[in-house]
Protein backbone atom coordinates (compact mmCIF):
# COMPACT_ATOMS: atom_id res chain seq x y z
CA UNK A 1 0.00 0.00 0.00
CA UNK A 2 2.88 2.37 0.80
CA UNK A 3 4.42 1.72 -2.60
CA UNK A 4 1.11 2.49 -4.27
CA UNK A 5 0.84 5.74 -2.33
CA UNK A 6 4.25 6.78 -3.63
CA UNK A 7 3.15 6.28 -7.24
CA UNK A 8 -0.11 8.22 -6.89
CA UNK A 9 1.51 11.72 -7.06
CA UNK A 10 3.56 10.66 -10.11
CA UNK A 11 0.45 9.34 -11.82
CA UNK A 12 -1.38 12.59 -11.09
CA UNK A 13 1.50 14.61 -12.54
CA UNK A 14 1.58 12.48 -15.70
CA UNK A 15 -2.18 12.73 -16.17
CA UNK A 16 -2.07 16.51 -15.64
CA UNK A 17 0.82 16.82 -18.15
CA UNK A 18 -0.99 14.84 -20.85
CA UNK A 19 -4.21 16.74 -20.18
CA UNK A 20 -2.37 20.06 -20.51
CA UNK A 21 -0.73 19.01 -23.78
CA UNK A 22 -4.08 17.84 -25.14
CA UNK A 23 -5.67 21.16 -24.16
CA UNK A 24 -2.84 23.15 -25.77
CA UNK A 25 -3.17 21.13 -28.95
CA UNK A 26 -6.97 21.41 -29.04
CA UNK A 27 -6.85 25.17 -28.49
CA UNK A 28 -4.08 25.81 -31.05
CA UNK A 29 -6.21 28.12 -33.19
CA UNK A 30 -6.70 30.44 -30.19
CA UNK A 31 -3.61 29.98 -28.01
CA UNK A 32 -1.01 30.03 -30.80
CA UNK A 33 -1.84 33.58 -32.01
CA UNK A 34 -2.16 34.72 -28.38
CA UNK A 35 1.34 33.49 -27.50
CA UNK A 36 2.73 34.86 -30.77
CA UNK A 37 1.21 38.24 -29.99
CA UNK A 38 2.74 38.30 -26.49
CA UNK A 39 6.18 37.24 -27.76
CA UNK A 40 6.00 39.87 -30.50
CA UNK A 41 5.08 42.46 -27.88
CA UNK A 42 8.11 41.48 -25.80
CA UNK A 43 10.34 41.80 -28.85
CA UNK A 44 8.87 45.24 -29.59
CA UNK A 45 9.35 46.47 -26.02
CA UNK A 46 12.30 48.76 -26.92
CA UNK A 47 10.02 50.46 -29.45
CA UNK A 48 7.38 50.91 -26.77
CA UNK A 49 10.00 52.42 -24.45
CA UNK A 50 10.96 54.79 -27.27
CA UNK A 51 7.37 55.97 -27.68
CA UNK A 52 7.19 56.56 -23.91
CA UNK A 53 10.39 58.63 -23.95
CA UNK A 54 8.95 60.70 -26.77
CA UNK A 55 5.88 61.39 -24.65
CA UNK A 56 3.35 59.57 -26.83
CA UNK A 57 0.18 58.31 -25.20
CA UNK A 58 0.23 54.52 -24.57
CA UNK A 59 -2.66 53.89 -26.95
CA UNK A 60 -0.98 55.83 -29.77
CA UNK A 61 2.35 54.10 -29.19
CA UNK A 62 0.71 50.65 -29.20
CA UNK A 63 -1.18 51.51 -32.39
CA UNK A 64 2.01 52.68 -34.13
CA UNK A 65 3.84 49.48 -33.14
CA UNK A 66 0.91 47.39 -34.40
CA UNK A 67 0.81 49.23 -37.74
CA UNK A 68 4.55 48.76 -38.22
CA UNK A 69 4.30 45.05 -37.38
CA UNK A 70 1.40 44.45 -39.76
CA UNK A 71 3.22 46.39 -42.50
CA UNK A 72 6.36 44.27 -42.13
CA UNK A 73 4.34 41.04 -42.19
CA UNK A 74 2.52 42.22 -45.32
CA UNK A 75 5.81 43.04 -47.06
CA UNK A 76 7.20 39.61 -46.19
CA UNK A 77 4.11 37.87 -47.61
CA UNK A 78 4.36 39.90 -50.81
CA UNK A 79 8.04 39.02 -51.19
CA UNK A 80 7.43 35.31 -50.63
CA UNK A 81 4.59 34.98 -53.14
CA UNK A 82 6.75 35.12 -56.32
CA UNK A 83 9.04 32.35 -55.06
CA UNK A 84 6.12 30.05 -54.28
CA UNK A 85 4.54 30.75 -57.69
CA UNK A 86 7.80 30.10 -59.53
CA UNK A 87 8.40 26.83 -57.69
CA UNK A 88 4.92 25.66 -58.67
CA UNK A 89 5.57 26.55 -62.32
CA UNK A 90 8.95 24.81 -62.33
CA UNK A 91 7.75 21.65 -60.57
CA UNK A 92 7.33 19.62 -63.83
CA UNK A 93 10.92 20.40 -64.89
CA UNK A 94 12.20 19.53 -61.43
CA UNK A 95 10.43 16.17 -61.58
CA UNK A 96 11.75 15.51 -65.08
CA UNK A 97 15.31 16.29 -63.96
CA UNK A 98 14.83 14.06 -60.94
CA UNK A 99 13.80 11.30 -63.37
CA UNK A 100 17.11 11.64 -65.20
CA UNK A 101 18.99 11.56 -61.90
CA UNK A 102 17.19 8.43 -60.80
CA UNK A 103 17.89 6.77 -64.16
CA UNK A 104 21.61 7.50 -63.77
CA UNK A 105 21.69 6.18 -60.23
CA UNK A 106 19.85 3.03 -61.23
CA UNK A 107 22.44 2.42 -63.93
CA UNK A 108 25.38 2.98 -61.58
CA UNK A 109 24.01 1.04 -58.60
CA UNK A 110 22.85 -2.25 -60.06
CA UNK A 111 22.84 -3.87 -56.67
CA UNK A 112 20.12 -1.47 -55.49
CA UNK A 113 17.81 -1.98 -58.46
CA UNK A 114 14.74 -2.78 -56.38
CA UNK A 115 15.13 0.28 -54.17
CA UNK A 116 15.54 2.65 -57.09
CA UNK A 117 12.47 1.21 -58.81
CA UNK A 118 10.39 1.99 -55.73
CA UNK A 119 11.64 5.59 -55.75
CA UNK A 120 11.09 5.89 -59.52
CA UNK A 121 7.53 4.62 -59.28
CA UNK A 122 6.73 7.38 -56.81
CA UNK A 123 7.86 10.02 -59.29
CA UNK A 124 7.36 8.61 -62.79
CA UNK A 125 4.37 7.44 -64.78
CA UNK A 126 4.17 3.98 -66.32
CA UNK A 127 5.49 5.34 -69.62
CA UNK A 128 8.48 6.95 -67.96
CA UNK A 129 7.22 10.54 -68.29
CA UNK A 130 7.06 12.93 -65.39
CA UNK A 131 3.72 13.43 -63.73
CA UNK A 132 3.05 17.08 -64.35
CA UNK A 133 -0.17 16.81 -62.41
CA UNK A 134 1.79 15.73 -59.33
CA UNK A 135 3.03 19.27 -58.95
CA UNK A 136 -0.45 20.54 -58.45
CA UNK A 137 -2.18 17.55 -56.88
CA UNK A 138 -1.37 18.59 -53.36
CA UNK A 139 -1.70 22.33 -53.89
CA UNK A 140 -4.62 24.17 -52.29
CA UNK A 141 -7.40 25.15 -54.65
CA UNK A 142 -9.37 28.39 -54.68
CA UNK A 143 -12.11 26.61 -52.75
CA UNK A 144 -9.59 25.51 -50.12
CA UNK A 145 -8.36 29.08 -49.80
CA UNK A 146 -11.93 30.38 -49.38
CA UNK A 147 -12.61 27.78 -46.69
CA UNK A 148 -9.40 28.67 -44.83
CA UNK A 149 -9.88 32.44 -45.08
CA UNK A 150 -12.20 32.84 -42.04
CA UNK A 151 -9.83 30.88 -39.79
CA UNK A 152 -6.81 32.88 -40.99
CA UNK A 153 -8.65 36.18 -40.50
CA UNK A 154 -9.74 35.12 -37.01
CA UNK A 155 -6.21 34.16 -35.98
CA UNK A 156 -4.80 37.38 -37.46
CA UNK A 157 -7.40 39.37 -35.52
CA UNK A 158 -6.51 37.55 -32.28
CA UNK A 159 -2.81 38.20 -32.89
CA UNK A 160 -3.36 41.90 -33.60
CA UNK A 161 -5.65 42.36 -30.61
CA UNK A 162 -3.31 40.60 -28.17
CA UNK A 163 -0.30 42.53 -29.49
CA UNK A 164 -2.06 45.89 -29.19
CA UNK A 165 -3.41 45.34 -25.68
CA UNK A 166 -0.17 43.80 -24.43
CA UNK A 167 1.80 46.82 -25.64
CA UNK A 168 -0.86 49.10 -24.15
CA UNK A 169 -0.87 47.48 -20.71
CA UNK A 170 2.44 45.62 -20.43
CA UNK A 171 3.37 47.41 -17.17
CA UNK A 172 0.11 46.26 -15.60
CA UNK A 173 0.61 42.76 -17.02
CA UNK A 174 4.07 42.53 -15.47
CA UNK A 175 2.79 43.86 -12.16
CA UNK A 176 -0.03 41.31 -12.04
CA UNK A 177 2.28 38.47 -13.07
CA UNK A 178 4.83 39.52 -10.44
CA UNK A 179 2.20 39.43 -7.69
CA UNK A 180 1.09 35.98 -8.81
CA UNK A 181 4.50 34.29 -9.07
CA UNK A 182 6.65 36.18 -6.56
CA UNK A 183 7.39 33.86 -3.64
CA UNK A 184 11.02 34.21 -2.56
CA UNK A 185 11.32 37.86 -3.66
CA UNK A 186 8.97 40.82 -3.49
CA UNK A 187 6.82 41.78 -6.44
CA UNK A 188 8.93 44.82 -7.41
CA UNK A 189 12.04 42.64 -7.66
CA UNK A 190 10.04 40.19 -9.78
CA UNK A 191 9.01 43.04 -12.10
CA UNK A 192 12.71 43.88 -12.46
CA UNK A 193 13.39 40.28 -13.48
CA UNK A 194 10.57 40.38 -15.99
CA UNK A 195 11.92 43.58 -17.48
CA UNK A 196 15.41 42.08 -17.69
CA UNK A 197 14.05 38.99 -19.44
CA UNK A 198 12.18 41.28 -21.82
CA UNK A 199 15.39 43.17 -22.65
CA UNK A 200 17.33 39.97 -23.28
CA UNK A 201 14.68 38.62 -25.65
CA UNK A 202 14.55 41.95 -27.52
CA UNK A 203 18.34 42.17 -27.71
CA UNK A 204 18.58 38.60 -28.93
CA UNK A 205 15.94 39.14 -31.60
CA UNK A 206 17.57 42.37 -32.80
CA UNK A 207 21.02 40.75 -32.96
CA UNK A 208 19.74 37.67 -34.76
CA UNK A 209 17.71 39.85 -37.14
CA UNK A 210 20.84 41.75 -38.16
CA UNK A 211 22.79 38.50 -38.60
CA UNK A 212 19.99 36.97 -40.66
CA UNK A 213 19.83 40.09 -42.82
CA UNK A 214 23.55 39.73 -43.57
CA UNK A 215 23.05 36.02 -44.28
CA UNK A 216 20.21 36.86 -46.65
CA UNK A 217 22.30 39.42 -48.52
CA UNK A 218 25.25 37.03 -48.79
CA UNK A 219 22.95 34.29 -50.07
CA UNK A 220 21.41 36.65 -52.64
CA UNK A 221 24.85 37.69 -53.89
CA UNK A 222 26.06 34.09 -54.14
CA UNK A 223 22.95 32.91 -55.97
CA UNK A 224 23.03 35.97 -58.22
CA UNK A 225 26.61 35.20 -59.26
CA UNK A 226 25.48 31.68 -60.16
CA UNK A 227 22.66 33.03 -62.29
CA UNK A 228 19.79 31.56 -60.27
CA UNK A 229 16.50 33.36 -61.04
CA UNK A 230 14.98 35.45 -58.23
CA UNK A 231 18.21 35.42 -56.25
CA UNK A 232 17.15 38.49 -54.23
CA UNK A 233 13.90 36.84 -53.19
CA UNK A 234 15.78 33.67 -52.28
CA UNK A 235 18.07 35.80 -50.14
CA UNK A 236 15.07 37.28 -48.32
CA UNK A 237 13.74 33.76 -47.79
CA UNK A 238 17.12 32.64 -46.45
CA UNK A 239 17.13 35.41 -43.86
CA UNK A 240 13.57 34.68 -42.77
CA UNK A 241 13.95 30.90 -42.61
CA UNK A 242 16.97 31.25 -40.34
CA UNK A 243 14.72 32.49 -37.52
CA UNK A 244 13.54 28.88 -37.17
CA UNK A 245 16.90 27.39 -36.25
CA UNK A 246 17.92 24.00 -37.67
CA UNK A 247 14.66 23.22 -39.46
CA UNK A 248 14.31 26.52 -41.35
CA UNK A 249 17.69 26.24 -43.11
CA UNK A 250 17.03 22.55 -43.80
CA UNK A 251 13.74 23.32 -45.57
CA UNK A 252 15.35 26.16 -47.53
CA UNK A 253 18.21 23.90 -48.61
CA UNK A 254 15.68 21.47 -50.05
CA UNK A 255 13.94 24.34 -51.82
CA UNK A 256 17.23 25.59 -53.27
CA UNK A 257 18.03 22.06 -54.42
CA UNK A 258 14.73 21.98 -56.33
CA UNK A 259 15.37 25.45 -57.75
CA UNK A 260 18.90 24.42 -58.79
CA UNK A 261 17.61 21.33 -60.57
CA UNK A 262 15.06 23.49 -62.39
CA UNK A 263 17.58 26.18 -63.41
CA UNK A 264 20.81 24.25 -64.11
CA UNK A 265 22.03 20.97 -65.50
CA UNK A 266 24.62 18.55 -64.18
CA UNK A 267 26.61 19.20 -61.03
CA UNK A 268 25.74 22.91 -61.16
CA UNK A 269 22.24 21.99 -60.00
CA UNK A 270 23.68 21.32 -56.53
CA UNK A 271 25.51 24.66 -56.31
CA UNK A 272 22.71 26.89 -54.90
CA UNK A 273 21.93 24.52 -52.01
CA UNK A 274 25.64 23.92 -51.37
CA UNK A 275 26.38 27.66 -51.27
CA UNK A 276 23.62 28.30 -48.74
CA UNK A 277 24.68 25.35 -46.58
CA UNK A 278 28.24 26.72 -46.44
CA UNK A 279 27.06 30.25 -45.60
CA UNK A 280 24.66 28.94 -42.95
CA UNK A 281 27.43 26.83 -41.41
CA UNK A 282 29.72 29.87 -41.14
CA UNK A 283 26.91 31.92 -39.62
CA UNK A 284 25.83 29.33 -37.05
CA UNK A 285 29.30 28.22 -35.99
CA UNK A 286 31.24 31.49 -35.96
CA UNK A 287 29.21 34.67 -36.49
CA UNK A 288 26.20 34.11 -34.21
CA UNK A 289 28.23 32.78 -31.23
CA UNK A 290 30.56 35.77 -31.52
CA UNK A 291 27.79 38.39 -31.51
CA UNK A 292 25.08 36.84 -29.35
CA UNK A 293 27.31 36.45 -26.29
CA UNK A 294 27.14 34.21 -23.27
CA UNK A 295 24.35 36.10 -21.49
CA UNK A 296 21.86 35.11 -24.19
CA UNK A 297 23.19 31.63 -24.91
CA UNK A 298 20.92 28.66 -24.34
CA UNK A 299 22.06 25.04 -24.27
CA UNK A 300 21.81 23.68 -27.86
CA UNK A 301 19.94 20.62 -26.58
CA UNK A 302 17.36 22.88 -24.91
CA UNK A 303 17.08 24.93 -28.12
CA UNK A 304 16.54 21.85 -30.27
CA UNK A 305 14.04 20.25 -27.88
CA UNK A 306 12.11 23.52 -27.49
CA UNK A 307 12.01 23.92 -31.26
CA UNK A 308 10.84 20.36 -31.89
CA UNK A 309 8.23 20.59 -29.13
CA UNK A 310 6.97 23.96 -30.38
CA UNK A 311 6.62 22.81 -33.99
CA UNK A 312 5.04 19.52 -32.91
CA UNK A 313 2.50 21.41 -30.82
CA UNK A 314 1.72 24.46 -32.95
CA UNK A 315 3.56 24.09 -36.24
CA UNK A 316 5.36 27.12 -37.68
CA UNK A 317 4.09 29.47 -34.95
CA UNK A 318 5.44 27.10 -32.31
CA UNK A 319 8.81 27.11 -34.03
CA UNK A 320 8.89 30.90 -34.05
CA UNK A 321 8.04 31.39 -30.37
CA UNK A 322 10.00 28.42 -28.96
CA UNK A 323 13.43 30.05 -28.72
CA UNK A 324 12.28 33.47 -27.40
CA UNK A 325 10.27 31.71 -24.70
CA UNK A 326 13.28 29.52 -23.79
CA UNK A 327 15.48 32.62 -23.45
CA UNK A 328 12.79 34.44 -21.45
CA UNK A 329 12.44 31.55 -18.99
CA UNK A 330 16.21 31.15 -18.66
CA UNK A 331 16.79 34.83 -17.83
CA UNK A 332 13.74 35.00 -15.55
CA UNK A 333 15.14 32.22 -13.36
CA UNK A 334 18.39 34.12 -12.76
CA UNK A 335 18.33 34.69 -9.00
CA UNK A 336 20.57 37.76 -8.90
CA UNK A 337 19.17 40.76 -7.04
CA UNK A 338 18.53 43.60 -9.47
CA UNK A 339 18.32 47.34 -9.04
CA UNK A 340 14.75 48.63 -9.24
CA UNK A 341 15.70 52.31 -9.55
CA UNK A 342 15.32 52.29 -13.35
CA UNK A 343 11.85 50.76 -13.35
CA UNK A 344 9.12 52.97 -14.85
CA UNK A 345 6.75 54.43 -12.25
CA UNK A 346 3.84 52.63 -13.92
CA UNK A 347 5.54 49.27 -13.38
CA UNK A 348 6.25 50.02 -9.70
CA UNK A 349 2.69 51.15 -9.10
CA UNK A 350 1.34 48.03 -10.79
CA UNK A 351 3.52 45.83 -8.58
CA UNK A 352 2.37 47.67 -5.42
CA UNK A 353 -1.25 46.77 -5.78
CA UNK A 354 -3.46 47.48 -2.80
CA UNK A 355 -4.41 43.85 -2.54
CA UNK A 356 -0.80 42.67 -2.34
Amino acid sequence: MDRLDRYVPLAVILIATFATLAALDAAESVLAPIVLGIVTGIVLSPLSDLWERWGLRPALGAALSLVLTVSVIGMVVMLMQPIAARLVQQAPKVLADMQETIDRLSGMLRGFQDATEVVAEAILTEGGEAKSETATAGLPTVTDAIMLAPAIVAQATIFAGVLFFFLLTRHEVYGTLARLVAVEVDSIQMVARLRRAERHVSRYFLTVSLINAVLGMATAVALGLMGLPDSVLWGVTAGLSNFIVYLGPLVLSIGLLAAGIAAFDGAMAMAPAAAFIILNFLESQFITPAFVGRQMEVNPLVVFCALVFGMWLWGAIGGLVALPIAIWVRVLHDSRVLSTASLPPEAVEAARDEGH
